[in-house]
């Protein structure tokens, strides 16, 4: 068949479309902050249980709601720590000061060691100058937190402070001066992510400031949990970059604003209910490496798995990776396995323990916490505008 040769005017047409495409992912690509991050090699365990759950684990009701992003996304890289935790870097002050931390949906306190901190944890961290920053501002304000690896207390200050291209100036925030149980933790300090009611430090969350100032263009922010252990994780704020999820977002309303925790319907393990068999809570928490639930509970998972106690954790042979079946999460309706390969992780040695842990918080209800090894396997969104989680499995 002969081709015809397209007019003058067509070829052009077309050539322009070519270039507002180019233009178009360019201008996209420019919106995607990426900072580029090294591997630590050294890590045990980091924030999980937190004890300040209690204030929110409740009786709470549910709220249905709707989101629609548009806007441009700004994404963070984080850095994966032996598949246990995801650091990234911010700055503080002027000229800005580095810090690595971690971004937590478990509490809302943004704190980092302070220079007149004589803790040993301090010793071995970057420590704030607050002499250095023209933009510091203190207070005589002092708090204390408690997570399930340690603690810590400090003062309220403000300076400013930048996540990527993001900027929050005087912005309040925690320097420690005195830590506890954070001595060889790969981090910094903690940027907490999770709502304005559970802050320790009753300062307004760095998220919360950005939002309030129109500095994103969504309130909503997301992780993707890269299975690479040395890089290709990020957290996102403004919106969601759809190439880091499959298929389509599950939405689950929080079982009341203040607290990113859902009602869960169900553990199951070869088409049994092994926990949450009338319903429970989970706490969604990117600042725990594990999945964490009632003691009982955790001991009749480990039992099923074939596991042995041993230290603080519970060890299986590596080679039946490849036959355990896969637990599933089941929320609002929607079935989220878990495989033996996500479950099994491996120590320095290279034995193989479960990623269950028992969870020291006691709560009126059973409470379950999905930290890094469920959202390694479903991109996450966090949507603050309509009091919701989105899910969705993972690249």
């Amino acid at each position: 068949m002969l081709r015809t040769q397209p007019s003058l005017s067509t070829w052009s047409q077309e050539r322009t479309m070519k270039w507002l495409v180019v233009l178009g992912l360019v201008a996209f690509s420019e919106c995607i902050v990426k900072i580029p991050l090294r591997r630590v090699n050294t890590m045990r365990k980091i924030l999980s249980e937190k004890n300040m759950l209690n204030n929110f684990l409740k009786e709470r009701a549910y709220r249905l709601s709707q989101i629609s992003f548009r806007g441009s996304n700004l994404t963070h890289p984080l850095r994966n720590i032996r598949d246990l935790v995801y650091v990234g870097r911010i700055t503080i002050g002027t000229p800005p000061q580095e810090f690595q931390v971690v971004f937590d949906t478990g509490s809302s306190d943004l704190w980092v060691p302070s220079d007149f901190c004589t803790s040993p944890a301090c010793s071995t961290h970057v420590r704030f100058r607050h002499l250095q920053s023209s933009t510091f501002r203190p207070t005589n304000k002092t708090f204390r937190i408690t997570y399930g690896s340690g603690r810590m207390k400090g003062v309220v200050a403000h300076d400013t402070v930048r996540i990527g291209d993001l900027v929050s100036t005087d912005q309040p925030f925690g320097l420690s001066t005195a830590e506890y149980g954070f001595k060889d933790m790969p981090f910094d300090g903690v940027l907490g992510l999770n709502y304005p009611n559970i802050s320790s430090s009753g300062a307004i969350p760095i998220f919360d400031k950005l939002k309030n100032q129109g500095a994103i263009s969504e309130p909503v922010f997301a992780f993707y949990f890269s299975k690479d252990k040395r890089e290709g994780s990020v957290v996102m704020f403004g919106g969601v970059d759809h190439r880091y999820y499959k298929g389509e977002l599950k939405w689950v309303p929080l079982i009341q604003a203040g607290g990113w925790i859902v009602h869960m319907d169900r553990i199951s393990f070869e088409r049994k209910v092994i926990a949450c068999s009338g319903g429970c809570e989970a706490l969604v928490d990117t600042g725990a490496p594990l999945i964490d639930g009632p003691k009982p509970l955790v001991d009749n998972i480990q039992k099923l798995i074939g596991a042995t106690p041993r230290g603080s954790k519970h060890y299986v042979s590596c080679s039946v990776v490849n036959t355990l079946p896969s637990i599933i999460f089941t929320i609002n309706g929607i079935n989220y396995p878990v495989p033996a390969r996500a479950y099994i992780l491996k120590d320095s040695e290279s034995h193989c323990y479960t990623a269950f842990k028992e969870n020291t918080v006691r709560t009126s209800r059973e409470t379950w916490i999905l930290g890094d090894v469920f959202l390694r396997l479903y991109f996450s969104v966090f949507d603050r505008g309509n009091d919701r989680i989105g899910l969705a499995r993972a690249v």
